[in-house]
């Protein structure tokens, strides 16, 4: 790596996070179960399969960290951010989801009334998509950091799709309006306000994929960090084809 120290670039999910991962990845040798799809191949999650005379599916599992700021914002918080950001990684590999852990880390004198808000949002998102919170873990820190969520998540799939599943001639379909997200938190960040309620567009995507599993989906990714243009070249790179915009 160029740099010699971690920079806010490399959580930005560009070409520099790009190159933190793949220095990383270097002094770990174990990325994955046989027949699984593993770490190396920094997908949406990872895959391990179970096939016995009962049955033949594949475990997906997925975690991440959230570390938006402001906490609260137009159309969701850091708790409703988390849960639908851990079942969309996990819809976007073909799975449902069965279960989500999620560990807080929390500043001293953090205000219990927003510790309660951000649970109920997370709670919510939980009941409507039958995604039940099943285990988690909280630490309190004397820095004044806010809150930080890790959520991981567990599904299950028949069949697995991958971000690298693009093919020669596959049309790419938005299911959404593109960059709502980053724009309300930006906006709301620096107090300006717009004629429109602009609003995060954040959302649990999984009854929509199962939706569209029963046709030949080949590639599928939810843009987070980086958003859709990082999202199209990544998908790109992986596949080993180009990706004409009109």
């Amino acid at each position: 790596m160029k740099s010699k120290i971690i920079k806010l670039t490399h959580g930005g999910g560009g070409k520099a996070m790009q190159e933190l991962l793949s220095d990383i990845l270097k002094n770990i040798s174990n990325r994955k179960i046989h027949g699984g799809i593993g770490l190396d191949e920094l997908d949406d999650g990872a895959t391990i399969p179970i096939k016995n005379s009962f049955m033949d599916k594949n475990l997906v599992f997925t975690t991440d960290t959230y570390t938006v700021r402001p906490l609260f914002f137009p159309g969701g918080d850091i708790g409703k951010l988390s849960l639908c950001g851990t079942i969309n990684d996990l819809a976007m590999m073909g799975a449902t989801p069965i279960g989500i852990s999620s560990a807080f880390i929390i500043g001293e004198g953090f205000a219990l009334s927003n510790l309660d808000r951000i649970v109920r949002s997370m709670n919510g998102i939980s009941m409507e998509t039958n995604t039940p919170i099943i285990t988690g873990d909280t630490k309190v820190v004397e820095e004044d950091i806010g809150m930080i969520i890790n959520t991981a998540g567990i599904g299950i799939a028949k069949n697995v799709i991958r971000d690298s599943g693009l093919r020669a001639g596959d049309k790419i379909i938005v299911n959404g309006p593109i960059g709502d997200h980053g724009i309300a938190i930006m906006a709301h960040r620096g107090g300006i306000e717009f004629e429109t309620a602009l609003k995060s567009d954040c959302a649990p995507l999984s009854s929509l994929v199962e939706k569209i599993l029963q046709y030949d989906i080949h590639a599928m990714k939810d843009p987070t960090r980086g958003g859709i243009a990082n999202s199209l070249n990544e998908m790109a790179q992986k596949s080993g084809v180009g990706i004409v915009i009109d």
